[in-house]
């Protein structure tokens, strides 16, 4: 099975959490077969809003998800 890694962002109340403001605008990055390819998106998503301390983008390792005990 691929290692499957999903990146999103969007607004978050309190730029330490993850409670997203809007779920209606969340953006989508993509789905990512591997972490580096992930962290790439991920990484160039970021610095494009890094001065919007509001925006948030990370990458959920859905893999762990899938498959908990491995």
């Amino acid at each position: 099975m691929s290692k499957l890694h999903l990146v999103f962002g969007g607004r978050v109340k309190d730029p330490r959490g993850t409670d997203f403001t809007d779920l209606q605008a969340i953006d989508i990055v993509g789905l990512f077969d591997n972490y580096a390819d992930a962290e790439e998106a991920w990484r160039d998503k970021a610095q494009r809003t890094v001065d919007d301390a509001e925006m948030k983008y990370v990458v959920v390792h859905l893999h762990r998800l899938l498959e908990p005990e491995a």
